[in-house]
């Protein structure tokens, strides 16, 4: 299982070399959930690893939420064997958590909380000083477009964050490609992805944001590159002053 097709190779040494993601002697952990994406990584970067001119080594974390259906261990244990990675399954009693705090906080933004708390803490304690994040280009679009529509500011997910805490460098080696090709790649692969456990069915902010998206896209063709455009620092920004600046002006 080593094989990567061209397409797919090009995009992510593109984004492991522009934005310096991966540098020599990074022992490196991929956050597994089991779905397209998360397995897609492993075997991405499992497969650059075999002839990558930056020695690196690579594992992958599993977060067991604690739900009463739970995921594949053996399955995802076995995919990871075939592809010479360490695998740790880690439980937690996140969907407790959860639980709990349904009736006052959003069950997906509560487990994306803990889940990578979990994970990050892990990857800390065994001398993992990289975490890779399976976001794609939809998931940046995404999120650039929620940040103006339901917080007010202008930003999307960074190539990479240092986490002050713990140390650990978070790392987003997919995001020059779409949803779709990485869907393509799954099949193309036959790689098995892990159903989806969760019992929330959380109509969330990204939910929404992801169809309008695809909506919009649909009339306009050029939607989607404008969109990944305007998320270049060096594009053209022609803002209001700041509102401090605004109120003084007004009331002189």
């Amino acid at each position: 299982m080593d094989y990567l097709p061209k397409p797919y190779h090009t995009k992510i040494w593109r984004a492991i070399y522009e934005h310096e993601l991966i540098e020599a002697g990074d022992r490196i952990a991929v956050g597994l959930s089991g779905g397209k994406d998360s397995m897609f990584a492993c075997y991405a970067l499992s497969a650059i690893r075999r002839y990558s001119k930056i020695p690196f080594s690579l594992s992958a974390i599993t977060i067991d939420l604690g739900f009463e259906q739970s995921l594949d261990r053996d399955a995802l244990e076995q995919f990871c064997s075939a592809l010479e990675i360490s695998f740790h399954y880690i439980p937690t009693r996140i969907a407790d958590i959860i639980r709990a705090r349904e009736q006052q906080e959003s069950p997906c933004a509560v487990c994306s909380y803990f889940r990578r708390a979990a994970l990050h803490r892990f990857a800390s304690a065994h001398g993992y000083n990289k975490v890779v994040f399976a976001h794609h280009q939809d998931d940046a679009m995404e999120t650039f477009l929620m940040n103006i529509l339901f917080s007010g500011r202008v930003g999307t997910l960074p190539w990479k964050t240092h986490l002050t805490k713990t140390g650990i460098v978070v790392i987003r080696p997919l995001m020059y490609l779409s949803e779709r090709d990485i869907a393509k790649a799954v099949r193309r692969l036959g790689l098995r992805t892990e159903p989806n456990v969760c019992p929330y069915s959380c109509e969330t902010h990204r939910a929404r944001t992801k169809e309008l998206i695809r909506d919009l896209c649909r009339e306009h063709k050029q939607v989607r590159a404008n969109l990944i455009s305007a998320m270049r620092s060096d594009r053209l920004m022609e803002l209001w002053p700041a509102s401090g600046r605004l109120n003084r002006s007004s009331s002189s």
